[in-house]
């Protein structure tokens, strides 16, 4: 089915995926002026059942979970005993009893065993559903205008952050209002099986809204500009929640959990480094990896680079020690030969218009 797109194809935590169709920019611009279509059938997909399902998740993420409500969605960690990432998630409750987690790829059985490790008594089961479910964005300003004739669920009534079940093109759906692009939108899961048959249907129905299937590069960009973190890059397992500068995410006050009494004594004795963003003041990007320095002195490495197609500046993101985090900080990032200067800028850098 990409390849009948036209889609270039590179290898991605274990799968093959579609890196482009039309080209990054032109995928990019769709997303932010209209829509894109992306398959992101490879995010592990995992389900916590039983009585204990609340308790179980609420002992091995660090957010609060007991104040979902029934169909709202939480962003949260799986935290090491460090207060570091295990992986980042995002967690979506049926039920006290029945919960979804939605992983990162590389992560998934990794994720799976850390959760079953920390069941002690707990009644409830984890089971890696991955394999039975495709999951499609559907992301942009046109997102509900394109869906809403495809599904008698009123898109209007779900509220970021929340989902409904229903069916889209006749199929059984889970359809959430989330992404990972900075645009208001919404995350669909459905049986693999019918994954083609609700891909075509939906670029049937966007295809007068200007909508393009959108691969990895467009997908990278646009989670950049919108200072969304990826896994394995802007944060793992040597970073804390606090120094990815995820700070909401935790909830001391909820009582114990993995990782708790780490991030407690880091935030009373202070950070000794935080995740910032930057822009290059050059005409060069700085791409991940590169060396990032203060006074001629490597203190780190660009985690996140590029250059931002809608913003037409090129940004990134990076650890700095906590003295040079201030919002108009300069330091160099080492682009190939040649050092250039960068500043620290508020983020989000791009913020969708409400």
């Amino acid at each position: 089915m990409h390849e009948a797109l036209g889609a270039r194809f590179t290898e991605f935590a274990g799968w093959l995926m579609p890196v482009q169709y039309t080209g990054a920019i032109e995928e990019h611009l769709a997303v932010r002026t209209a829509a894109g279509l992306f398959d992101v059938s490879h995010m592990g997909r995992l389900e916590v059942r039983g009585r204990d399902a609340l308790t179980l998740i609420q002992k091995v993420t660090c957010n609060d979970a007991a104040r979902l409500r029934d169909h709202q969605v939480q962003y949260s960690a799986l935290t090491t005993e460090r207060g570091t990432f295990v992986d980042d998630l995002t967690v979506y409750r049926f039920r006290e009893d029945h919960f979804l987690l939605c992983v990162n790829a590389a992560n998934r059985e990794k994720d799976v065993q850390w959760i079953r490790q920390h069941r002690e008594d707990e009644e409830a089961e984890v089971y890696d559903v991955s394999d039975q479910m495709a999951q499609l964005a559907l992301q942009g300003p046109a997102a509900t205008e394109i869906l809403q004739p495809l599904t008698d669920v009123q898109l209007d009534h779900i509220r970021f952050y929340w989902f409904e079940q229903g069916e889209v093109a006749g199929v059984s759906a889970l359809i959430s209002r989330t992404g990972y692009t900075g645009e208001d939108g919404f995350e669909l899961y459905i049986p693999a099986a019918s994954a083609e048959w609700v891909w075509n249907r939906l670029l049937d129905a966007g295809q007068s809204a200007g909508m393009k299937p959108c691969g990895l590069a467009a997908r990278n960009t646009l989670r950049l500009e919108a200072r969304l973190l990826l896994y394995g890059h802007d944060m793992d397992e040597t970073t804390t929640v606090w120094e990815a500068d995820l700070g909401w995410i935790v909830k001391l006050e909820k009582g114990d959990f993995v990782g708790r009494e780490a991030l407690r004594r880091q935030k009373e004795e202070g950070l000794r480094r935080k995740l910032v963003g930057f822009e290059v003041l050059d005409r060069a990007p700085a791409r991940e990896g590169y060396p990032v320095l203060i006074h001629g002195r490597v203190v780190g490495q660009v985690t996140s680079g590029s250059y931002a197609p809608f913003l037409r500046k090129n940004i990134g993101l990076t650890y700095l020690p906590i003295e040079h985090t201030a919002i108009g900080t300069r330091f160099h990032i080492r682009v190939r030969e040649r050092e250039v200067e960068a500043e620290v800028v508020p983020t989000p850098f791009y913020k969708r218009p409400r």
